[in-house]
């Protein structure tokens, strides 16, 4: 009989810096609360990371490993344009609803105040996110023969903002409104903004 493998004490701090993001909303996390919520002295957080930004830096790092292993998952999997901005959308706002606390950080709230390379990194991941969609509409063109109803540019900016407004919103309402209510009836009308179904004539 398999065991599950037990958590490192570098993920346990990490997995308590997340639970306390979601559980103390609006609140600044300490070193000393999180030191209580791990079980450890401040001394014993400090020796597996420098920082309470390189704590941070972790949790992005993981939010970005996950979400983007899976992009490529999907585009290996899924050709058709429309498709693979649907699936990747639901991904990230899927991801979002199940984990509160990592929400809070992709939202940028919970950074005020802190170094802005923080600010950055996270501004980093959805530019990321925004150079996927990009792609992926211009690919339309190529593939499937269709034009674009806006420039790739502008669509995948209407993609992004949508996926950040719903990132607001549930950070905003303490986790009531999750980022997936009404999406599977919404997404029909904002993806029928984004292609047309013939290409420019030649």
């Amino acid at each position: 009989m398999t065991q599950e493998k037990t958590p490192s004490r570098r993920d346990q701090i990490l997995q308590a810096l997340a639970l306390m993001l979601e559980e103390d909303s609006g609140k600044r996390i300490t070193i000393a609360a999180l030191a209580r919520q791990v079980g450890v002295s401040e001394a014993a957080l400090y020796r597996h990371f420098p920082s309470k930004a390189r704590m941070y830096e972790g949790l992005i790092s993981f939010i970005e490993e996950t979400l983007f292993e899976r992009i490529t998952r999907i585009l290996d999997e899924q050709q058709e344009a429309l498709p693979r901005c649907h699936q990747i959308m639901t991904l990230v706002l899927a991801f979002t609803e199940k984990n509160p606390g990592l929400s809070r950080l992709l939202g940028g709230d919970v950074l005020t105040g802190e170094t802005a390379r923080l600010r950055q990194r996270i501004h980093q991941l959805f530019e990321r996110l925004d150079t996927q969609f990009k792609q992926v509409l211009r690919e339309a063109e190529l593939r499937e023969g269709r034009r674009l109803a806006m420039p790739a540019s502008a669509g995948a900016n209407l993609l992004t903002a949508q996926i950040e407004g719903r990132i607001a919103q549930y950070v905003r309402s303490d986790y009531r409104h999750r980022p997936t209510e009404h999406w599977e009836d919404q997404w029909p009308a904002l993806s029928s903004h984004l292609l047309r179904d013939s290409a420019i004539p030649a």
